[in-house]
C-alpha cells in the first residue's frame, strides 16, 4: 500500500458520522446538478432514439392490420419473410456499393482541399467560406438543384459535354450511371463538414515537425505521407466511420432524384423500408429489416474499430 492511499484512508477513517454524510450530500447534489445539466439532451435522446427503436423492435415482431396496429405476436416470422423478399438482397447490395462510391471520394477530396485551405495565402479565407458553404444548405435543397443540372435534355452537365464532343450521359436514367449520379450528390453534400474536420486536423499539427523534415531534405510527398497522414489519422478513422454510416442511411437524394429507380437501381436497404412501410403498409416487415439495417452498421462500425484503428496514430 502506498503512502498516499495510506493517507486518504487514516483521513476518511478520522471523519465523523455527519462529515461523511455532508460529504455524501454534497456527492448527491452534485449528481442531481449534473443530471439537470444534462437533462435535456437527455430528454430528447429518449424520446427521438431509444423510445423509435424499441417501438420498431417490438413492431418487427408482430402482425398489423392495414393501419399499422399490432394484432399477433409472430416473433421471428417477419425476419423469416424478410429472407424470401426479392428486393432485399439487391437493396443490400445497392447500399455498401454506394458507401463504396462515396465515403472514399469524399474522404480524399476532403483531404485535398483542406491540404489546399491550409497554405498562408491571400484569399485563402474566401475559399474556405465556398467549401463550407454546402453545410447550409439542405440535402433536398441541393437534390431539386442537381436534379435540373442532371437533364437528359436541357442539364448543364450534357451541355458541357456537347461542348467538348463527348457523348451525353443519361445520368438519372440509366442503370449504369444513375447510383454514380447520386452518388456525386451525396459526395458534393458531405464535402464541406469532412474538410472543416480535416482542416482542423491539420492546423493542430505543429510547423516545427515540417521544419525540422524540411531541414533533413524531405520533400513535399515526403512530408505529407510520414507526417501529416499519421497525424490526421484520427480524423480521418473518424469520419470514414461516420460517413459510412451516413451513406447507408441516405434518403433524400435517392428519393428526390431517382425514387429508386430506374428498374431498382438504386433502391437502397432504406428506401426499401420506405417503401415497405408508406406503400405497401408492411410494418412488420419494415420494422424487421430496420432492425437488421441497425444490426449491419453496428457491426460494420465494430469490425472498423477492429481493423482500422490500429492504423490511427494517437499523438
Amino acid at each position: 500500500m502506498t503512502i498516499s492511499q495510506t493517507t486518504s484512508r487514516s483521513a476518511t477513517m478520522l471523519r465523523t458520522p455527519a462529515q461523511v454524510r455532508s460529504a455524501r450530500m454534497r456527492a448527491i447534489k452534485n449528481f442531481i446538478s449534473a443530471m439537470l445539466f444534462l437533462s435535456p439532451s437527455l430528454i430528447i435522446f429518449v424520446l427521438f432514439v431509444f423510445i423509435p427503436l424499441l417501438k420498431t423492435v417490438q413492431l418487427s415482431l408482430y402482425l398489423t392490420n392495414p393501419i399499422g396496429e399490432m394484432k399477433a405476436f409472430v416473433g421471428l416470422e417477419n425476419y423469416q419473410r424478410i429472407l424470401e423478399e426479392p428486393n432485399l438482397f439487391n437493396s443490400l447490395r445497392v447500399s455498401f456499393t454506394f458507401a463504396l462510391y462515396v465515403v472514399p471520394a469524399t474522404i480524399v477530396l476532403a483531404l485535398f482541399l483542406a491540404v489546399i485551405s491550409n497554405v498562408r495565402l491571400r484569399g485563402v479565407s474566401i475559399f474556405r467560406v465556398i467549401f463550407s458553404s454546402t453545410l447550409a444548405i439542405s440535402g433536398v435543397s441541393i437534390s431539386l438543384v442537381f436534379l435540373f443540372l442532371f437533364n437528359p435534355v436541357n442539364g448543364v452537365f450534357n451541355y458541357l459535354l456537347d461542348l467538348v464532343n463527348l457523348p451525353r450521359v443519361q445520368w438519372l436514367v440509366s442503370d449504369a450511371t444513375a447510383l454514380i449520379s447520386v452518388s456525386m450528390v451525396t459526395v458534393w453534400l458531405s464535402l464541406g463538414f469532412c474538410t472543416i474536420l480535416m482542416l482542423a486536423a491539420l492546423q493542430g499539427i505543429s510547423q516545427e515537425l515540417y521544419e525540422s523534415a524540411t531541414i533533413d531534405g524531405a520533400g513535399f510527398w515526403q512530408s505529407f505521407r510520414h507526417i501529416t497522414l499519421p497525424l490526421v489519422s484520427p480524423t480521418i478513422f473518424f469520419l470514414i466511420v461516420v460517413q459510412t454510416l451516413n451513406a447507408l442511411q441516405a434518403f433524400a437524394q435517392i428519393n428526390i432524384l431517382t425514387s429508386g429507380g430506374p428498374n431498382q437501381s438504386t433502391e437502397a436497404l432504406v428506401y426499401l423500408i420506405y417503401r415497405s412501410f408508406y406503400f405497401n403498409n408492411q410494418y412488420g416487415i419494415a420494422g424487421a429489416m430496420s432492425v437488421v439495417l441497425f444490426l449491419l452498421m453496428f457491426v460494420l462500425t465494430l469490425i472498423q474499430f477492429g481493423v482500422l484503428e490500429r492504423k490511427v496514430f494517437y499523438s
